[in-house]
Parts: C-alpha cells; sequence; structure tokens
C-alpha cells in the first residue's frame, strides 16, 4: 500500500470515529427524552386525557398499535418485526458509511434521528405490553405492575402525546365532497419519535437526496459472482475502498 493510501485510510477511520460517536450520541439522546416523555405521560395521563399548553399544542395521551402519527398498516407483530429489519439495516449502512468522505455529517445527521426514531417506538411495542399495565379510564398506568403487563412481548402500544391542532373551520355547503364537514389541521398525535423520523426524513429529501448514490457503500458489500470472488483472491481492491 502506498504512503499516499496509508494516510488517507488513516484520516478516514479517525473521521469515522468522531462521526460515528457523533451518531451514537444523537441517537442516544433522542430515545433518552423519547422515553422518558413517553413513561411520564404515561403514568401521569389516562387514557384519552390531554392538557392544553397553548390554544395550539396540546400534550394528549393515546396508544396505537401503528405506525408513524398513529396510522395502521397490517399486523401488530409484522409492523413490530419490519421496524426491527429496518432499524438494523439502517444501523449496518450508518456504520458502513460514517467513514465515508462522500457522506457528509448532516447526512449521518438524518439517517441517526431515524434511527432514533424507529428504535423508540420499537421499545414501546417490545417491552411497554409487559412493564406497564393498561387501566380503563380515569386510573393511571402503573410502570412495573405486581400483575403483570397488559401484552406479551412484541405486542405493546406506542405511545403519542404531541397534538398540534393549528387551524380548524368548517367547510361551505357548497363544497363539492367536503361540505358541511369540520377540518382540523393538524390532527395526529404524536410523539417524539416520530418528530425524529420526521425531520430526519424531511432533511434528507431537502438536503441529501443525492447521497445515497454518492456514497461508495453497495460496492462495499460482499459480492457473490466468480468475478468479485476472482478479486477477493488476487487482492485487487479499488483504490477508492477504505477500510472501515
Amino acid at each position: 500500500m502506498s504512503e499516499t493510501n496509508t494516510i488517507d485510510n488513516t484520516v478516514s477511520r479517525g473521521l469515522g470515529k468522531d462521526r460515528g460517536l457523533m451518531a451514537l450520541i444523537i441517537i442516544l439522546v433522542v430515545l433518552l427524552i423519547d422515553q422518558a416523555l413517553k413513561i411520564w405521560v404515561k403514568t401521569h395521563f389516562y387514557l384519552g386525557e390531554s392538557y392544553e399548553i397553548f390554544s395550539w399544542f396540546q400534550l394528549a395521551f393515546i396508544q396505537n398499535n401503528g405506525m408513524a402519527f398513529g396510522w395502521e398498516i397490517g399486523s401488530k407483530l409484522l409492523l413490530t418485526l419490519l421496524r426491527i429489519v429496518t432499524v438494523g439495516f439502517l444501523i449496518y449502512y450508518l456504520w458502513k458509511v460514517r467513514n465515508k468522505s462522500q457522506a457528509r455529517t448532516g447526512y449521518l445527521v438524518c439517517l441517526s434521528l431515524i434511527i432514533a426514531g424507529a428504535a423508540g417506538n420499537i421499545i414501546d411495542c417490545a417491552f411497554y405490553g409487559l412493564i406497564f399495565d393498561n387501566p380503563m379510564p380515569p386510573y393511571v398506568a402503573t410502570l412495573f405492575p405486581p400483575e403483570g403487563g397488559y401484552g406479551t412481548f412484541l405486542h405493546g402500544k406506542v405511545v403519542d402525546m404531541l397534538y398540534f391542532p393549528l387551524v380548524s373551520w368548517t367547510w361551505p355547503t357548497w363544497v363539492p365532497f367536503v361540505g358541511g364537514e369540520y377540518f382540523l389541521f393538524f390532527s395526529p398525535v404524536f410523539n417524539f419519535a416520530d418528530a425524529a423520523i420526521s425531520v430526519g426524513l424531511i432533511w434528507l429529501i431537502i438536503f441529501y437526496s443525492g447521497q445515497i448514490s454518492e456514497v461508495p457503500f453497495l460496492r462495499d458489500m460482499p459480492r457473490f459472482s466468480k468475478h468479485a470472488a476472482g478479486r477477493s483472491a488476487d487482492g485487487d481492491n479499488h483504490p477508492d475502498d477504505k477500510k472501515d
């Protein structure tokens, strides 16, 4: 290996270490805030209770079986397993590209926010059914109840509480299809993890939509063709490849 390549690889590993630590801190901070808020709401609000902070912002405790913003698609177990597989892939991807010079720091921040948000909701699905009971209103839930939780592993419900009823109106009766109906924006109730996912995705689309094609990730994945096997045996690596 040439001296230039040695220096490049050393710099790349140092950069990857620093940015890997940054990504880890972002993920842990988002998870801490998300879980602390969920546990506090779960143990201080009864299901369906709301508290108005401003006219346009409320804490409103609901639970859902589905994805972000309360959407429900498919079975509960399937959704949870899909989340786990997706987060596992994103963690692997983040680890592989953390030391690539083409991957901008903001791009890694976006990935970290998405991973943290998805992981936060996975924790709800995986463990909340085991560690909380689910009493009827006006009673609040108990953490680690003596009689056990309300569900089984991977069958917990996601806790949502952030509600922003920004504007509302009733459509005039002459408007086709929706005339006379009440309209509210923004009606979904979500949580901090959903917010992290949304911010990460929006930021990614607006500022880093071209990064996926620029980062040499797929080239670093194992090849199963005879040509790739020959390259591997001969040690003929691409000159731009960097060790992790």
